[in-house]
């Protein structure tokens, strides 16, 4: 039972850590837009 409850809190981990990089990655690729969107609107383009 014990070496049940270790396995699905495993899988539980690193279902929940992917969620963490996506959410990481797509926060980035949010800032690097912004920061885009900002320079364009800066240089009046």
């Amino acid at each position: 039972m014990i070496r049940l409850l270790a396995v699905v809190a495993l899988i539980a981990s690193t279902a929940a850590l992917s969620a963490c990089a996506n959410t990481a990655r797509g926060v980035g690729r949010d800032v690097q837009n912004n920061a885009a969107a900002t320079e364009k609107a800066v240089r009046g383009r």
